[in-house]
């Protein structure tokens, strides 16, 4: 299930506007499963991902000079735990499209930070988090290691256009393994408010998705693009 935590930050506003873009096969095995696909945390192309900044990582080294399975720990974590990353936005992103879809053919969903939290529905075997993602110099500041999540909710300023909101799952307790992922189960109608159809689409890939919800017995909003104009000069 989701638990609070209050220290993982997030914003007050539980209508805060997210985005996840995605491809319409990952769409359709959404709907389909009716599960949320969450990656490794070390099988994010970041490589920093779940890591420490390098004055945290001074400090550990320090504290496992007299403990050595201390850094081990830190290090086998970032296997069990699993991520889904969200977009914090009022409007679509020009860039996540082009960083997120590999052709004309991808799709958006937009939530909402209160929809997110509804939508997780309790597991028996582990809790998911949702926290905002801070983006910090891992060359000057220092990431606190009191809390088992906090390396996974700081990345570099080089991506803070990415305006991250995740949610976090840990198996640690339990003998579950994760390969490339983990999928959680999840509400599709409470998590998804809308969905936005690529701008550079074809008509009849629009229409392709509409039969394709429907078939499906969803019924969603779904929207072309805002940065695809009726109006040409």
């Amino acid at each position: 299930m989701y638990i609070h935590n209050p220290n993982i930050k997030l914003p007050e506003d539980p209508n805060t506007i997210i985005w996840k873009y995605l491809d319409l096969s990952k769409f359709l095995d959404l709907l389909m499963s009716q599960k949320l696909f969450m990656s490794r945390s070390d099988k994010f192309e970041d490589q920093y991902e779940g890591t420490f900044s390098e004055p945290t990582f001074e400090e550990i080294k320090k504290l496992s000079i007299d403990n050595p399975s201390f850094l081990d720990f830190y290090k086998s974590h970032r296997e069990k735990v699993a991520i889904s990353s969200w977009h914090i936005n009022e409007y679509e992103s020009f860039a996540m499209w082009q960083i997120f879809t590999q052709n004309s053919e991808g799709l958006a969903i937009q939530s909402t930070i209160g929809r997110l939290q509804k939508s997780l529905i309790p597991e028996t075997n582990f809790n998911q988090y949702i926290g905002e993602v801070n983006y910090i110099d891992y060359k000057k500041e220092h990431i606190p290691f009191d809390d088992m999540f906090f390396p996974f909710l700081f990345k570099r300023k080089s991506f803070q256009y990415e305006g991250e909101v995740r949610v976090i799952t840990d198996i640690g307790d339990n003998q579950l393994r994760i390969n490339e992922g983990l999928k959680i189960n999840v509400n599709i109608n409470e998590l998804i408010e809308k969905i936005y159809i690529h701008p550079k689409s074809e008509n009849w890939y629009k229409n392709l998705v509409i039969q394709l919800v429907k078939k499906l017995n969803f019924d969603f909003t779904i929207e072309k693009s805002d940065l695809e104009s009726d109006i040409l000069i």
